[in-house]
């Protein structure tokens, strides 16, 4: 069968010129063997290759750029992958050893998931600032927080009636990995291998539990964490993607982290929906003025920024954080971002998995201080000033300050109503060891937080104001749930 499959190869090689757009570009002869076939199986994947940097370029090349502009961070490249395009051997050969979901492909020890640690060849810097994100810890700041699965549980477990009453069960796995790990990530272990009857004949591939998933903190085969892919969608790999709302909506989009709905509604959005045809979305340095008119989700978070003087605003970062110092995602009050990215290890002063006690105190220990504070918040202001002046800089920021402590005192209000309905009875809660969101009153009191009181910090930190943060997604329905909880108790 082998040889039969050898054949074949031979007679795909000669199809080169089918294959090759433009015949400058080197390929090497293991990524040629891929292509040989998979131009014909996956036309797809191919084409979206040879459309990217990756396809038009060589390392060699790319590590002669100097300045802002240079795309590869790794002090060196591997002479053997120094003058060729990185293609499908490239990547799916590298770190062999490493990964156990290597398998026998036609001659090459090939892995289907490529991770951070093989990306790191050529992005070394990237890797590492993605490595101390909140974002790449995402399986086990979920799986491994006691409180967070009792949540997901109650969410998307089982549901049955036992004695009269709606009872969640656990949730499965497959349920789990096209909802809350969809976007935490999966974790993929190998499971043995399996064999296929494909068009080049029987064929054997490895069985990966979890797979497929391109979660923020999926867990890969080489013990790594995350996926490029996330952001930059395979195989185009491209920065303009990377640099689109669009590619952020698809996790931040609301309720509970509702930054897309809130961009959209936003004078940004509204300006980044009216004139982003012509923009500039795929050069580095980003200028701002000359290749964008108005921010994006990249703009604030993450790309290098230069004025049009060419003085850099801000560094490029994957540690998302590095801009941002207060964690207005409720959990279930706003509170400043923590030190570390695994936040599974975060305990309240009543050695509860949450950032903050049920009264409102931060967990300050596991939170930056306030001169870092200052200091995240000194470049992202300094991002705005590039747009707008300091006085509306500075107003802007003391209005979503305000924002935090307002919303912050809705919450206790809420959970001091809360903490008085457990105190009655009229619910179980943590001085039973129950459940803080099983019953019907429980998932009005978090609905407050997790929802109403993130929409209004949302709205208010990204200036999305008008009806959005009022009687759309915030006010109203905050205030709305507090007098029913309050009615509630009282009936």
């Amino acid at each position: 069968m082998k040889q039969i499959i050898y054949g074949v190869f031979l007679c795909f090689s000669m199809m080169v010129n089918l294959v090759h757009a433009d015949e400058t570009i080197s390929v090497s002869e293991a990524t040629q063997a891929c292509i040989d076939c998979h131009f014909s199986y996956h036309p797809g994947i191919v084409e979206d290759w040879k459309k990217s940097r990756h396809y038009q370029t060589t390392p060699e090349t790319a590590m002669t750029v100097t300045g802002p502009g240079k795309k590869i961070s790794a002090s060196q490249i591997p002479e053997s992958l120094q003058k060729t395009s990185v293609g499908c051997a490239e990547c799916h050969t590298q770190n062999p050893q490493a990964h156990t979901d290597s398998f026998e492909h036609n001659g090459f020890d090939v892995h289907a998931v490529v991770t951070p640690n093989d990306c790191a060849t050529c992005h070394a810097v990237e890797r590492s600032q993605y490595d101390r994100n909140i974002m790449a810890h995402a399986w086990q700041n979920l799986a491994g927080n006691p409180i967070y699965q009792d949540l997901q549980r109650t969410i998307i477990g089982r549901p049955e009636i036992k004695n009269g009453a709606v009872h969640f069960g656990p949730s499965d796995p497959v349920t789990e990995a096209e909802t809350c790990f969809y976007c935490h990530g999966t974790k993929l272990v190998v499971k043995g291998l399996e064999t296929r009857d494909t068009d080049a004949g029987e064929l054997e591939f490895p069985i990966i539990d979890g797979w497929p998933n391109q979660g923020v903190g999926r867990i890969n085969p080489d013990g790594s964490k995350g996926a490029c892919s996330a952001c930059h969608t395979r195989h185009l790999f491209s920065m303009e993607t990377a640099r689109k709302p669009a590619t952020c909506k698809e996790c931040h989009n609301g309720p509970d982290v509702p930054a897309y709905k809130v961009y959209d509604n936003s004078k940004h959005g509204n300006l980044a929906s009216a004139h982003s045809g012509k923009w500039n979305f795929d050069k580095t340095p980003w200028t701002v003025g000359e290749d964008f008119s108005a921010p994006t989700c990249a703009t604030c978070h993450i790309s290098l920024l230069t004025n049009t003087d060419g003085k850099v605003v801000a560094e490029r970062t994957h540690q998302m954080s590095d801009r941002l110092s207060w964690r207005i995602f409720g959990l279930p009050y706003a509170h400043p971002q923590p030190k570390e990215p695994d936040t599974s290890i975060i305990r309240n002063k009543n050695n509860q998995s949450l950032p903050c006690d049920l009264d409102g105190g931060f967990a300050s220990q596991y939170q930056i201080d306030q001169p870092e504070r200052a200091k995240r918040t000194a470049v992202m202001q300094g991002i705005c000033k590039n747009c707008h002046d300091t006085s509306w800089v500075n107003s802007h920021w003391a209005r979503y300050e305000h924002t935090i402590q307002t919303t912050n005192a809705a919450t206790r209000t809420a959970t001091d109503l809360m903490r008085g309905i457990w105190k009655k009875g009229l619910a179980s809660g943590p001085e039973k060891k129950a459940s803080l969101f099983d019953e019907p009153i429980e998932r009005m009191w978090s609905s407050i937080w997790l929802f109403d009181a993130n929409n209004i910090r949302f709205t208010s930190a990204m200036a999305g104001g008008g009806d959005y943060g009022v009687f759309a997604e915030g006010y109203y329905n905050l205030s709305r749930r507090l007098t029913e909880m309050n009615a509630w108790m009282k009936k």
